[in-house]
């Protein structure tokens, strides 16, 4: 009986001995070849499977430790498939805990105010971190894919910084851009100033645009609004330049001529009345708000004064002599 308990003590003292060996070597950072370092696991994987892609990946030095520790800790069915990065030296522990929980690598891109959505699909394109899913689809094909109820997509994606986990899909990206705008005009149009000539949230979203294109300093952005609200009001032609220049599209050479101002389209706010059939850019929230709060101004015109400012007039004749101030004589 003495045997047999100084036996099982003597084994209860390698089996410790082995318990810490094995807690210390897990515990012990492991250093990738090159920092950072990028490795995925396959959607599906078994934790050996999962151990084995690490491994050729040049993560791990040896799997079957990994597998073991993963498996002494009940984890061998909650491993999630993804993009990882190592930034540092990490244990075998807390490379497991990173897989386990998710911790994905992520990366991020920026969308800004004023661009167009052809602007928006080449960042998409051209983000090196993104699954370009898209690339080789229409516009129309866009939306269908995200579940878009319009068919045209310009204006309708929010200008903001995405962070995403590297390797995602772009049209994931674009579905968020798109629902984040979706929410932002909603929520914008329901605290709106009344009696506005609006009638839809799209027309909201329309001016708002038109407003981001024509701003050159945030203080003037309001009673830019105000202006275009009081010609809406009047019945007046919007007469502003950056829809003419949409409409024009790649013709567009960075001037704008009398003749392009005669030339009538859909676009042309010289020769129709209204708001244009799209909005022509990603308006920010600056310039959702402003179109839907605008300044109590009596302007009815304003022109640049060459610092980015604007000079507002509230008759023809001040605006013809603003004119010729700012634009004429510069």
């Amino acid at each position: 009986m003495k045997i047999i308990k100084n036996l099982l003590g003597k084994l209860l003292i390698i089996l410790l001995l082995m318990t810490g060996a094995f807690a210390y070597y897990v515990s012990l950072p492991i250093t990738p070849p090159t920092m950072p370092f990028d490795f995925s696991l396959l959607p599906g994987s078994s934790l050996k499977s999962v151990a084995h892609q690490m491994k050729q990946a040049g993560v791990l030095e040896d799997d079957q430790v990994f597998v073991l520790l993963g498996r002494s800790m009940g984890l061998a069915g909650q491993i999630k498939p993804g993009n990882y990065q190592l930034t540092k030296a990490t244990s075998l522990y807390e490379l497991l805990r990173m897989v386990n929980k998710g911790r994905v690598a992520q990366s991020d891109l920026t969308i800004i105010e004023g661009w167009t959505f052809k602007d928006f699909r080449q960042a998409i394109n051209a983000a090196p971190k993104l699954q370009h899913d898209s690339q080789l689809l229409s516009d129309a094909e866009i939306m269908q894919r995200i579940g878009a109820k319009e068919v045209n997509p310009e204006g309708l994606f929010f200008p903001d910084t995405y962070i995403f986990p590297t390797g995602s899909s772009d049209l994931a990206l674009i579905k968020r851009a798109y629902h984040t705008m979706q929410r932002r005009l909603q929520e914008a149009w329901q605290a709106r100033d009344k009696d506005l000539p609006l009638s839809t949230p799209y027309e909201a979203l329309i001016l708002a645009s038109i407003v981001e294109k024509e701003t050159g300093q945030k203080k003037d952005r309001n009673t830019i609004a105000a202006v275009f609200i009081n010609r809406l009001r009047k019945g007046m032609m919007l007469q502003t330049d950056p829809t003419v220049i949409y409409g024009m599209g790649d013709k567009y050479d960075g001037n704008i001529r009398k003749r392009d101002l005669l030339k009538d389209t859909e676009y042309n706010t010289y020769t129709r009345h209204g708001l244009t059939p799209t909005p022509i850019a990603l308006p920010g929230k600056e310039s959702l708000y402003a179109a839907l709060h605008p300044s109590q101004s009596d302007a009815l015109y304003f022109v640049s004064r060459g610092d980015g400012s604007s000079q507002f007039s509230s008759t023809l004749n001040d605006h013809n002599k603003a004119v010729q101030h700012y634009q004429l004589h510069r």
